[in-house]
């Protein structure tokens, strides 16, 4: 079914009373030929990519203050109190920040549906400078947890808010990119964070410059956020349309003036329903519609898989504890180690940058996943011959062959290289998986999973290497990936190229893997069929 729009000339297409039809397409499953027109220009506009540069140092305070802390725990000595952290006290500050960003993750989404996207990025960034320098001058072990707590809340308002903004701000060709460009900015906060954390490794209470810094990025973001418009989907859904097409006449500035108010009217046809369920319904009505409403059921799934994939991994606790794990193995400069590891993470997730909308996030998950179960299962297997003369345990003090070290550290690199091209990134597109009604309910649950998850992995993984040895805890993680590359291969569909409202279509009869690539396929038919046109 076709909305008949390719069957008139330019004009015709150009005509705001023609964007009825659009309704029908969506109600239908179909792409609609005229929204596809109302997408507007090729090109994008320094404006897009100054409002995307400035979300993103979101991502980088995310990677900052998950990655900073695994240099701080080796240097911290007896600054706390005890002469020496113990393993039970370190789980407990790493997994302090995991709790809080469940808890801020968990209200973000819904408060922004309240409050808009913005002033909830604005207010993690509080959270971030209170937290930041609150660590910096704590004296006990208690109120370095209580504020790692209190970070943890800023990187779960962040980490759900930041990639949800982009993708409503965003043109839909460049949607993918434009998330991935905030993952790029993790992964830079995180090779930042081993970066100051050797340069500060051999400075007395060096540790407290390592934590204290983060507030700097904080402050300039906050700055920033007096200067970026608010979401136009939030701004339609408020009745705000005026708004709406000033931010839209700046994200598509090189577009021709008449395109702005079809834009408009197809945008605000697209989110009809949405607005009239968000304003006929609870907000306790909404989120149960997430259980009882099938479309709303298949996203919340796939949304809260991936991210349960990308935790259940125990890719984090490589970032938390990396440089105590290569300091058992014998590594000399165990920082330095784990500098190469998030440098291999940041390379490797420019490569996710370039290619997620022209590969597909669907074909990057399918190939990529296997290559992370090779190097953990590499890695459980050099852990096996390496500690065998100490009963298959990592002993504090003893010789470990250079050999098996380096092939652990070799393993770590094809993990690494594996996650970030796809897993890394994958999952954080998660707001295109709702409708506008329930993204932020949707997007909450799902960054709530991530946590839930980076939760249970973070707090039992020392635990874990000591109850069933190295060998088996990355066997155990191996075995994890596998079920996650299976989840993928039955149940994740490509929606790369379909706009937000579009990608709805895709979960009416099911998980939408056949149906993701029919639409995609039939929009990429319209496209050709208008650039014909403009050429003749």
């Amino acid at each position: 079914m076709m909305d008949g729009v390719h069957n008139g000339d330019s004009a015709k297409s150009a005509d705001p009373d023609a964007y009825f039809p659009v309704t029908q397409c969506i109600a239908a499953g179909e792409i609609s030929e005229y929204a596809v027109v109302a997408e507007g220009e090729e090109r994008t506009t320094w404006f897009v990519w100054l409002l995307v540069c400035c979300c993103t140092i979101s991502g980088l305070l995310f990677g900052y203050d998950t990655g900073v802390i695994s240099g701080a725990l080796v240097t911290i000595d007896g600054d706390l109190g005890p002469a020496q952290l113990s393993n039970g006290q370190k789980e407990f500050i790493t997994s302090a920040t995991t709790l809080g960003a469940l808890l801020g993750g968990l209200a973000a989404g819904a408060m922004s549906d309240w409050t808009g996207r913005r002033p909830v990025l604005g207010m993690a960034d509080v959270v971030f400078m209170g937290g930041a320098i609150g660590q910096a001058v704590s004296h006990t072990v208690w109120s370095m947890i209580g504020c790692r707590f209190l970070i943890g809340i800023g990187v779960g308002l962040a980490s759900c808010i930041a990639p949800l903004y982009i993708q409503e701000l965003s043109p839909t060709r460049l949607r993918g990119r434009m998330v991935v460009l905030n993952v790029v900015m993790i992964t830079l906060g995180q090779v930042i964070a081993y970066g100051i954390d050797a340069g500060f490794a051999n400075v007395s209470a060096g540790w407290r410059w390592m934590v204290g810094l983060g507030s700097v990025p904080a402050a300039l973001q906050f700055a920033l956020l007096w200067y970026l418009p608010e979401s136009p989907r939030v701004l339609v859904r408020r009745g705000n349309m005026e708004a709406a097409r000033n931010v839209l006449s700046r994200v598509y500035a090189l577009a021709i003036m008449v395109i702005f108010p079809i834009q408009l009217k197809v945008l605000h046809a697209t989110v009809k329903q949405s607005i009239e369920i968000a304003n006929s319904t609870t907000f306790l009505e909404r989120a149960s519609s997430m259980i009882t409403n099938p479309v709303n059921r298949r996203a919340l799934i796939i949304g809260c898989g991936m991210q349960a994939f990308q935790q259940l991994c125990g890719f984090n606790t490589l970032m938390y504890y990396s440089a105590s794990l290569f300091q058992e193995i014998g590594f000399n400069q165990p920082t330095a180690v784990g500098l190469i590891v998030s440098g291999t993470n940041f390379l490797f997730t420019l490569f996710a940058l370039k290619y997620i909308d022209i590969v597909g996030r669907r074909r990057i998950m399918i190939f990529s996943a296997p290559g992370m179960v090779v190097g953990l299962t590499l890695a459980s297997v050099a852990f096996h011959y390496m500690t065998i003369h100490t009963g298959g345990n990592l002993v504090t003090g003893a010789h470990y062959p250079q050999g098996w070290a380096g092939i652990v550290l070799f393993s770590m690199i094809i993990f690494v290289a594996s996650y970030a091209t796809g897993l890394g990134n994958v999952p954080w597109q998660q707001g295109e998986l709702f409708s506008l009604d329930v993204r932020g309910i949707g997007t909450s649950l799902s960054t709530a999973t991530n946590w839930a998850a980076n939760l249970i992995i973070g707090s039992t993984y020392l635990s874990l290497m000591s109850a069933i040895t190295p060998s088996g805890a990355f066997g155990f993680y191996a075995g994890l990936c596998m079920l996650g590359w299976l989840f993928c291969v039955f149940c994740f569909p490509d929606v790369s190229g379909l706009s937000l409202e579009e990608v709805q279509s895709v979960f009416k009869t099911g998980y939408g893997i056949r149906e993701s690539e029919r639409l995609r396929r039939a929009k990429r038919e319209i496209k050709e069929r208008e650039n014909v046109k403009m050429r003749g």
